[in-house]
């Protein structure tokens, strides 16, 4: 990823979101040839020459100071990952580009027993690009068995798009996905010479139109805690609320934990996903239909648009 065009995308687009009552100025009866505010009032509600700020967006970042980059971020009304995003983006580092991101990241011991330990809930380890590096029983159960998929498919961002059944086992598919994508974009501005984000990027670009669309929004967003709502072929509806911590060891690495409400319906799902789970595997020889997220799921759907029946839950071979 370009850093200046970054930039200059970027910045058109929380822009173009500002309406001109937003931002207290006069609409001109409504007639405007492009939505949200000009390239002349984002430069005077920031107190810069226009000059100035349209070398910004055209991806010139002219050794921008904080201070301005902190005006300009209120006048384009960031929210506070959005202004990390544009310091990011405005003031990279010195030097040759960086490419650590291409190096594989590496799970402590005591943080896979720490999974192990978390036997009755979902737990995981996200790295760079949303890679899931390991996961514990449980979060194999709930979304995909990650271990089982080659390594270069163990990834969030791959599952939520090119797994059929990710938009029947999220409720809220669309919302999820969007906030995927937008975590993708700011994972983008920290390690923009990142050449496998690149390949996913271009990847998802040319299959998915929902994902094209989504990341061409320039949106970003940083997952810390919320609740999400699934439908499970074995333990039906559930709610979640998960915390997600980054690790002081590796701030590219993100512990996710999802847990229920005490005495919900959502905790006994839970229950009965884990008892799921502990089911012993039939001999050998033994006929048995089995369902494991991992053989039972496609790693593409045919269209953004199609949807397939989830199987019938059956017996895991965990």
């Amino acid at each position: 990823m370009d850093r200046n065009t970054a930039l200059g995308e970027f910045l058109r687009s929380r822009r173009a979101r500002i309406t001109p009552r937003q931002a207290g100025l006069s609409d001109d009866g409504g007639h405007r040839r492009v939505p949200g505010l000009r390239r002349e009032e984002i430069a005077q509600l920031a107190g810069v020459s226009v000059d100035y700020y349209v070398r910004l967006e055209r991806g010139r970042r002219l050794n921008v100071s904080e201070t301005v980059l902190d005006a300009i971020s209120r006048a384009l009304r960031l929210d506070p990952v959005e202004r990390t995003h544009l310091f990011q983006l405005a003031k990279p580092a010195a030097g040759r580009p960086r490419r650590t991101a291409t190096r594989p990241q590496q799970v402590r011991p005591g943080l896979r027993d720490l999974l192990r330990i978390l036997e009755h809930t979902p737990a995981l380890v996200l790295g760079r690009r949303l890679d899931v590096l390991a996961s514990n029983r449980m979060a194999r159960a709930l979304l995909t068995d990650f271990d089982a998929l080659p390594p270069r498919e163990r990834n969030l961002v791959r599952f939520m798009f090119c797994d059929e059944t990710a938009r029947s086992l999220y409720t809220h598919w669309e919302t999820h996905a969007q906030d995927i994508v937008a975590s993708l974009r700011l994972y983008a501005g920290r390690h923009p010479h990142d050449p496998l984000l690149a390949e996913l990027v271009g990847e998802l670009s040319i299959t998915d139109e929902d994902f094209r669309r989504w990341w061409a929004d320039q949106n970003v967003y940083r997952h810390t805690h919320g609740s999400k709502h699934f439908h499970h072929p074995v333990a039906g509806p559930l709610t979640l609320t998960y915390e997600s911590l980054t690790l002081p060891a590796d701030p590219d690495q993100r512990l996710s934990v999802y847990t229920a409400e005490a005495g919900s319906s959502s905790e006994e799902a839970l229950r009965l996903l884990a008892a799921w789970t502990r089911q012993p595997e039939p001999s050998h020889g033994q006929h048995a239909d089995h369902w494991t997220p991992a053989n039972t799921r496609p790693t593409r759907r045919p269209s953004p648009s199609h949807s397939v029946p989830l199987p019938p839950p059956q017996r895991p071979p965990f």
